[in-house]
């Protein structure tokens, strides 16, 4: 009985192997595309949305055509592609192994911009796009890595097209970075961390003294003094706080009310 499962388990999968070999290959339309052709058609997929495809038009074009003016904008249009698919590793990739082949390109500077704008649309997770989270309250790294990215295209190409939005976007990733900051000893605050707290918002005043979230820093800072029985460094920050912030809302019981970031288009 063995012997004969055995032989029609033989018998199927030779009969599967031959169907497999009759079925006719899926023809490659792009075959005999020139440079031209090929970009043109990957152009226009990218421009209609269809990053997917547009994306194998120029890989198939980056191999065919290596040592044309088509293939290192290919190389460009595929870093945006992941970008816009909202791919970040594989659009970073991109973006890299471009600088790295040609670092004298006439257009290396939006390479580097295309690296700050992956960072800093980076999504943790399709819940950060549900839920509306607001950047502050994320992890900081691809915040850091867009900062980053930014400074190094501004101290490059100081002359760039791009560098103007490059540093308004520095200075909101800095105003990011220490509200996330103010989040975190927030937290800590609530659970009884004091000390964490204090030292958390400390950084944050020391770091990014010029960040608007310092209000709230230098009111989680009292507070925390004043839960450790730190009457004197209470009363030291209470008067900073009155000083620079005389008219300060979180006296009247709560934060002002947040603005939409300038960035935050939809």
């Amino acid at each position: 009985m063995h012997k004969i499962l055995l032989k029609f388990f033989i018998i199927g999968f030779a009969l599967s192997l031959t169907a497999c070999g009759l079925l006719p290959e899926q023809k490659d339309e792009t075959v005999g595309w020139s440079a031209a052709k090929l970009y043109s058609e990957a152009k226009d997929e990218l421009n209609a949305g269809g990053y997917e495809k547009s994306i194998k038009y120029f890989e198939k074009l980056e191999s065919r055509y290596p040592f044309g003016t088509y293939a290192q904008q290919a190389q460009m249009d595929i870093a945006y592609a992941y970008y816009r698919q909202n791919e970040q590793a594989q659009g970073l990739a991109a973006v890299d192994r471009f600088i790295k082949l040609h670092p004298n390109h006439p257009n290396v500077d939006y390479m580097y911009y295309l690296r700050g704008l992956i960072n800093f649309n980076d999504r943790t997770s399709i819940f950060d796009t549900i839920t509306d989270q607001d950047n502050t309250e994320r992890d900081p790294k691809a915040m850091r890595d867009a900062f980053d990215s930014f400074k190094l295209l501004a101290e490059r190409f100081p002359d760039s097209k791009y560098t103007p939005d490059a540093i308004a976007r520095m200075r909101y990733l800095v105003n990011a970075m220490s509200q996330y900051d103010v989040h975190v000893a927030n937290y800590y605050f609530r659970r009884g961390a004091y000390v964490s707290a204090a030292n958390r918002a400390q950084a944050a005043i020391k770091q990014y003294p010029d960040s608007p979230a310092n209000e709230e820093a230098l009111f989680i800072l009292m507070r925390s003094y004043d839960a450790l029985g730190q009457t004197k460094l209470k009363e030291d920050t209470e008067r900073v706080i009155q000083a620079t912030y005389p008219n300060s809302p979180w006296y009247k019981g709560g934060p002002a009310k947040k603005e939409k970031p300038w960035w935050k288009v939809w």
